[in-house]
């Protein structure tokens, strides 16, 4: 099956690849022109990306990208709590992979920072985060359980983190399977994006999207949050 089989929503527009190496280079491309708009159109742009392997090719195919990096703000969509050099750290990801030659004139902002306790470090980041510009491209990814950055099922922030009223921009959230708690973009700041994007790879990740799409129930699959904006979705085998 391939994604333009389902049934998408008004306003959702789907591009098959056939290698994930297609995909990142096409997905490069367009994020590139995006921030070359919003450049010469304010003067600056933004991009929230996600972590995870994933996003790899897709940093390298952006950074050698020819753009005005030095009025770039680059952010992330969630983060892990651990220190920058841990090799979780999708910080640290993004520095090895994005803010390379040219790109490391990017202004980046993190969310990790040293605290007392998960919930310091999420009000720390929240008050960061009121330096974000507005999004101009959010790039998002999704977990087989239909989570979105660290919007994870189960987890007790969820309802919190969900509610388009509200007034966090970051908040502690815990994945249910994995040992690293997490940092996460509340919806109401990932929504606010220009351009959002969801990018998947692979046969599990679109029969996880075909449920998403069948059902409403936000707290089950986050991601479905995010799938009546206006979404343009990658997707390879």
């Amino acid at each position: 099956m391939a994604i333009c089989e389902l049934q998408l929503p008004a306003g959702l527009t789907a591009h098959d690849f056939d290698t994930p190496q297609q995909l990142a280079q096409a997905l490069a491309l367009n994020v590139a022109e995006r921030l070359r708009t919003a450049i010469a159109q304010n003067g600056t742009a933004t991009l929230v990306v996600s972590g995870g392997r994933s996003p790899v090719a897709f940093f390298e195919h952006l950074a050698v990208q020819p753009l005005d990096w030095a009025r770039v703000v680059i952010s992330l969509a969630d983060e892990r709590w651990v220190p920058v050099e841990h090799p979780d750290s999708n910080a640290a990801l993004v520095q090895r992979h994005l803010l390379q030659g040219a790109a490391a004139e990017a202004r980046f902002i993190g969310l990790y920072s040293v605290a007392p306790s998960l919930e310091v470090a999420a009000e720390q980041a929240d008050r960061l985060l009121a330096e974000l510009p507005p999004i101009d491209v959010l790039v998002l990814g999704m977990g087989d359980d239909g989570h979105t950055a660290s919007l994870f099922p189960g987890s007790p922030n969820l309802a919190e983190a969900l509610d388009e009223q509200g007034e966090r921009r970051c908040l502690p959230m815990l994945a249910p399977s994995v040992p690293h708690q997490r940092l996460t973009l509340t919806r109401r700041l990932l929504a606010s994006a220009r351009a959002p994007i969801l990018s998947v790879s692979g046969k599990s990740k679109l029969h996880t999207l075909r449920v998403a799409l069948d059902g409403t129930d936000l707290a089950q699959m986050p991601v479905r949050a995010f799938l009546n904006l206006s979404l343009e979705i990658y997707w390879c085998p």
